[in-house]
């Protein structure tokens, strides 16, 4: 009888707090509309509402302040997002602008891949509003009639489909090591003797030395800071695609769209406008193929086991 008695005590207190603790959020809440890029209008409303689920859905890892400090955020990798910065890795939009709020709405419910960042089971109406809610945690940007919302990438519908999909992993290889370079970043997933064949078929001329580190990730530096360290950015490594998980695409589309977005703020550039469009569909293929191996260790065991890297800059 005293137990339960105890008990109930107990979840009083509890809902006592959580009361109070919603009483203060709201007593704190915003108190007149804001106008953001591209003269979009929120309501309190939905500023109150967004900062309600961002409280409930978003806070433990991105915290209080929106600095990814919340107490969850130590030991996650990668680290979550320092929505003040008003940085923002994973827009489909043009040379690395504001994202869109499609391309919020897409990673809040969709979520990123390998990630702390999960996929939301939350309605469109309250999506918007956290979305809202989040761009206050960067005036600086939101707030700046100087700076415009990206614009949307246009890329061509996939010209290869099922029946040319062989073909267009044969072409994404050689945009890979030789027309794109990506292995200047990423790694080479080709044999000296066929980047040599990759070269005279591209450039008529053979490879005139290898890198020693062909075969190797390259750190690369970024513009996201931790949110304890304010004069130190996050590095960054770009993935092996034969092991690593890509966040934001899981096909050929959406590997294609990335490729033509870039990653903001990450090293990886924007692809459209650099090389076609078709080359940058035959480049998914090609990423896809090579993600392929991460359901078959014996083959991606033995694709490791071609590939050598030079003992030294010009060898064989």
């Amino acid at each position: 009888m005293m137990q339960t008695s105890f008990t109930n005590r107990f979840q009083c207190l509890v809902y006592l707090l959580f009361f109070i603790f919603l009483t203060s959020c709201e007593e704190s809440g915003f108190k007149s509309e804001k106008i953001f890029n591209g003269n979009q209008v929120v309501s309190v409303q939905t500023l109150n509402l967004g900062r309600q689920v961002y409280m409930e859905y978003c806070m433990s890892c991105h915290g209080m302040t929106g600095e990814g400090n919340g107490p969850a955020a130590k030991g996650s990798v990668p680290p979550p997002r320092n929505f003040t910065q008003g940085l923002y890795k994973f827009g489909l939009v043009k040379d690395g602008g504001l994202p869109t709020d499609e391309d919020f709405k897409r990673i809040i419910q969709h979520g990123l891949n390998g990630t702390g960042m999960l996929k939301w089971d939350i309605s469109d109406q309250q999506t918007y509003a956290v979305t809202q809610f989040i761009k206050t945690f960067a005036p600086q940007v939101w707030e700046n009639k100087e700076i415009k919302v990206g614009e949307k990438i246009s890329l061509m519908n996939d010209p290869f489909g099922l029946a040319r999909k062989s073909f267009a992993i044969e072409r994404g290889k050689e945009v890979y090591h030789i027309v794109a370079n990506c292995q200047s970043c990423h790694r080479a997933y080709v044999t000296q003797d066929e980047l040599n064949s990759l070269s005279m078929k591209i450039n008529q001329t053979p490879a005139s030395e290898f890198d020693p580190t062909m075969y190797d990730l390259k750190i690369q530096e970024s513009e996201y800071y931790l949110y304890q360290y304010k004069d130190r950015k996050i590095k960054i490594l770009p993935p092996d695609f034969t092991w690593n998980t890509m966040k934001s695409a899981s096909d050929e589309k959406g590997v294609a769209e990335r490729l033509c977005a870039g990653v903001t703020g990450s090293g990886m550039p924007a692809w459209c406008g650099v090389v076609s469009d078709e080359d940058v569909w035959a480049l998914s293929y090609y990423v896809n193929s090579l993600v392929d191996y991460k359901n078959d260790f014996k083959s991606r065991e033995e694709l490791m086991k071609k590939l050598v890297a030079p003992t030294k800059v010009g060898s064989k």
